[in-house]
């Protein structure tokens, strides 16, 4: 409750569905703390409880490709690659969160509890992370996670192409925007910044891409912004 508000607004059906996904991925999952950091059950649960939230209504396990997560104080040290055919350079970046291909979900704990206690800023580390293990699911990182049927990849497919260049046109122009400018850095990398944003800035993607919203829709099977609507008093209409 304190950890994750979001589940709080959720309706009693899926709060029921989320206990049991919560279970099943604390017993599947290892956490290792690094830096010192000593893992809790705190934790484990905030961590567990936002990543679940996007198994919500889907009937696949779609976190089978990973068994660990490595979680460190704060911002952390990964080294970073850049290819062009061939290895340009070697370097390091500072990180909040990163996910290896068929390997561990690494997060800075710190930023995991600035994300999630901030429902409505469209910034949540562990969404984001966990969005590239439901794109990973397939054993490709583009963009594109498993959809319930395959007729949904046709318009799946236009429509991010679509938005993704529009993002990229408005980063350069520096124009404000619903989705972080992050997100016009790779296709990977616009779907888990949309990831962040249906859930957190339902409203504002809704009003501004309503095409996006519905894809989103229909792929997590879920509308935040009925969570995010304040609840009418009864009687009213």
């Amino acid at each position: 409750m304190r950890n994750v508000p979001l589940y709080a607004r959720l309706p009693d059906a899926l709060k029921q569905e989320l206990h049991g996904h919560v279970q099943l991925f604390l017993h599947d999952k290892r956490f290792y703390g690094f830096d010192g950091l000593e893992v809790d059950d705190e934790m484990r649960l905030t961590v567990a409880g936002n990543a679940c939230v996007l198994l919500l209504n889907r009937s696949n396990d779609h976190y089978s490709n990973f068994t660990s997560i490595h979680l460190y104080p704060s911002t952390f040290v990964a080294q970073h690659t850049t290819y062009d055919g061939v290895v340009q350079s070697v370097g390091k970046q500072a990180r909040l969160g990163e996910s290896w291909h068929r390997g561990p979900l690494v997060l800075a704990w710190d930023a995991v509890l600035h994300g999630t206690r901030d429902i409505k800023d469209g910034h949540n580390v562990v969404l984001h992370e966990f969005a590239h293990k439901l794109d990973d699911a397939d054993g490709r990182v583009d963009g594109a996670p498993i959809l319930e049927q395959r007729s949904q990849y046709t318009s799946w497919a236009r429509v991010m192409r679509r938005e993704y260049k529009q993002l990229q046109g408005q980063v350069g122009r520096r124009a404000r925007t619903v989705m972080d400018h992050y997100g016009a850095s790779a296709p990977e990398e616009f779907f888990a910044v949309l990831v962040e944003t249906f859930y957190e800035k339902p409203r504002q993607l809704k009003k501004r891409h309503p095409e996006l919203y519905a894809e989103m829709q229909k792929c997590f099977r879920v509308d935040p912004l009925e969570w995010h609507e304040p609840a009418r008093p009864a009687g009213t209409s």
